[in-house]
């Protein structure tokens, strides 16, 4: 009985040393895959303006204009009839598809003037406000925000020195 175990255990160990697998290396391989999506883009269709104003000699007030061009004023500041031109900024966003991306809006005050009088626009809200998603491949994004007025504010037409931004970035 000892020597049939003993040849037992011989048998076994031979078995197991010429099975290449047991004590060889094994490899596996994977490909590599990267998608280039369209670059993201924005660009200005159209300014923004908060057309004609009428102001109180002594109270101050401000005009808000909505992403989708409608106006309030409050204080001193009263919308006349003959309105102007009225427009909340307009950007056309592009890129890949049905992506969906976030916006930034100024988070300053933008200067406006006209000779050596100013006012300041600020409270950028925009629709769609803080993430807009593409519908193949594009959507209009509106820009509206709050004209400043003082007492007694001087008549003039007041232009930006400099444009503001906006911001788009995929998720």
């Amino acid at each position: 009985m000892k020597k049939c175990c003993y040849y037992f255990f011989i048998i076994i160990g031979i078995l197991i040393c010429l099975n290449d697998d047991s004590f060889a290396q094994s490899t596996a391989t994977a490909m590599a895959t990267a998608v280039v999506i369209t670059p993201i883009s924005i660009s200005k269709s159209v300014d923004i303006n908060f057309g004609n104003i009428g102001v109180s000699a002594s109270t101050a007030g401000t005009v808000i204009l909505s992403p989708s061009g409608s106006r309030t004023a409050t204080g001193g500041v009263t919308l006349p009839i003959t309105s102007g031109t009225i427009t909340a900024a307009s950007f056309n966003v592009t890129g890949e598809g049905v992506y969906t991306y976030s916006i930034t809006l100024p988070s300053s005050s933008l200067t406006i003037t006209s000779g050596s009088n100013t006012m300041t626009v600020n409270s950028f809200t925009s629709s769609p406000s803080t993430t807009g998603t593409l519908s193949a491949g594009s959507q209009t994004l509106t820009v509206g925000a709050t004209l400043n007025v003082s007492a007694a504010q001087p008549s003039g037409t007041y232009t930006s020195a400099s444009p503001f931004s906006v911001t788009v970035n995929y998720n």
